[in-house]
């Protein structure tokens, strides 16, 4: 179901070149975010506006960003007890 949507990104031209480099992870994020948008299937995604699909994926995005920032702080704080030791 995701990889349609993904797919469906890809045709409307709304993914950066660093998003299509992260397939898996992009497809893995728009599961999540069509699961709490409630969309379980290929012919609800096929009849989702641009507008909809646009309003999904900057969610997907501002869930991998948080996600990014997340590991980012627990790489830094790995390397801070590092340098500790």
């Amino acid at each position: 179901m995701s990889e349609f949507a993904y797919i469906r990104f890809l045709s409307l031209s709304l993914l950066t070149e660093e998003e299509k480099q992260n397939k898996n992870e992009i497809i893995e994020t728009t599961e999540e975010v069509l699961d709490a948008e409630g969309i379980e299937c290929d012919s609800k995604i096929s009849k989702i506006s641009e507008d909809k699909l646009l309003e999904i994926l900057e969610q997907v995005r501002s869930i991998r960003k948080k996600k990014k920032k997340t590991q980012d702080q627990s790489d830094i704080a790995a390397v801070t007890v590092d340098e500790a030791n």
